[in-house]
């Protein structure tokens, strides 16, 4: 019946996937029930770690392709994406091991290779304003997208200094707003609880929560303004910014809110379906 009523209306979706470091491994489940529906994404935003899962499905490939590359993984590859570099001024990573996963991984170099439109959120470090990239290289717009200020070298491109796009819009589903029928938005920022024996945080772990901190606040400020039409937001509690080896983890605490975002995906279905047919009767 929902696929029959999907084909019918014809809607397009749009998806926009939100930054969360380790905790946005857990898009790859949504996409994998997305596809489960029949629905193929007609535009995708992405902001760090969602421009990187975003990257790969805009590329063609599924949630099942994507699960196999993490688990290809081994012991030795690891080292060469986190390419710790204590004596640059910069940041900690260099991000080159990162650039050398997505070359290698990512199967077209650049967006108007890509099967589904794309769009990348960055930041303007320097002019302190979002920058959304959709056409040229695709590995230098994704890793501008990541690059976590104090983790990764921030990444020069087209003479602007861009970092982060958590920044300026963690959860970008406002800017496909006009380009879909249906938004989806997949909020992986996770939630945080103290822990029993101590509360206070340390030095790394307040820098990483601050982060968070202030991207939360900037989507509670756009939520207030404008909703997506679908909104998802798995608790995935106290997974930090760079634990990807919980990955099993990760992916098992999201299945209630998988089967959340297709309740609610059959439900705003059937709502457009039974407006559209007021419409018509009214208009007879």
């Amino acid at each position: 019946m929902f696929k029959r009523l999907l084909k019918k209306k014809e809607k397009t979706f749009g998806l926009a996937l939100g930054s969360g470091g380790a905790k946005g491994l857990s898009h790859i489940a949504f996409i994998k029930a997305l596809a489960e529906m029949g629905i193929r994404p007609s535009v995708i935003a992405g902001t760090s770690i969602g421009a990187v899962i975003g990257a790969f499905t805009a590329a063609g490939m599924t949630g099942v392709q994507m699960e196999e590359i993490l688990h290809n993984l081994g012991f030795t590859d690891i080292p060469k994406l986190v390419d710790w570099s204590p004596f640059r001024k910069t940041s900690m990573l260099k991000g080159k091991g990162v650039e050398d996963f997505l070359l290698k991984n990512l199967p077209v170099r650049k967006f108007d290779e890509l099967a589904i439109p794309l769009k990348i959120v960055t930041t303007d470090f320097w002019n302190r304003r979002e920058v959304v990239l959709d056409s040229g290289d695709l590995v230098p717009a994704i890793r501008a997208s990541l690059s976590l200020p104090v983790i990764f070298d921030p990444v020069k491109l087209d003479g602007q200094v861009l970092m982060d796009g958590g920044m300026v819009n963690p959860l970008p589903y406002d800017i496909i707003r006009d380009e879909c029928d249906i938004v989806i938005a997949i909020d992986v920022s996770g939630e945080k609880s103290p822990p029993e024996h101590d509360p206070l945080p340390n030095m790394l772990e307040s820098l990483m929560s601050s982060f968070q901190i202030m991207q939360a606040s900037i989507v509670n400020a756009k939520m207030d303004t404008a909703r997506p039409d679908i909104s998802v937001k798995p608790a995935l509690n106290n997974i930090r910014m760079l634990e990807f080896h919980r990955y099993q983890e990760i992916m098992g605490g999201v299945k209630k809110d998988v089967r959340h975002m297709k309740q609610e995906i059959r439900k705003s279905l059937k709502e457009r379906s039974f407006i559209a047919g007021v419409l018509n009767n009214a208009r007879r």
